[in-house]
């Protein structure tokens, strides 16, 4: 089923696109939540009246993403961690425990903005990126230590 945009979503596109979804994804979510519309004449008529307003915000949201990246860049965190004899993590160091660390220092994210492709499992440092827009991604250091 074809539907346009009327917010960014993210793995779907971005304001104003015309995308193709499952009939049940569009019929049970994107249009009673309003974040869509069907893709009529009369619908893309108006979203093309609308295009200048959908710049703007656009506009704005990739500078805020942009200003958060670079607030990001070069943040240091420090997660002291449970370690064996063996200096072995007795678990693991998770999105969540990130995103715990980034609130102490007044940064707010999402769990989903985190690129970490598997739980950290043993002390040492690590640069996790972070995505906080389609093409904006900013780089942490995260150090594990001993508690």
């Amino acid at each position: 089923m074809k539907v346009i945009l009327k917010e960014t979503i993210e793995h779907l596109g971005i304001i104003g696109s015309e995308i193709n979804v499952a009939k049940g994804y569009a019929r049970n979510y994107l249009l009673p939540h309003n974040k869509a519309v069907h893709a009529t004449a009369q619908n893309r008529k108006l979203m093309e009246k609308a295009k200048t307003k959908f710049d703007l915000q656009i506009a704005k949201e990739k500078e805020f993403a942009e200003e958060m990246a670079k607030r990001l860049d070069g943040v240091v965190l420090t997660i002291p961690a449970k370690v064996s004899e063996e200096d072995r993590l007795y678990g693991s160091v998770q999105v969540r425990d990130i995103v715990d660390g980034l609130k102490t220092k007044d940064i707010e994210i999402q769990k989903r903005m985190i690129l970490l492709s598997e739980p950290i499992k043993e002390l040492g440092t690590y640069k996790i990126p972070i995505r906080v827009y389609k093409d904006v991604e900013a780089e942490i250091t995260v150090t594990i230590v001993p508690q």
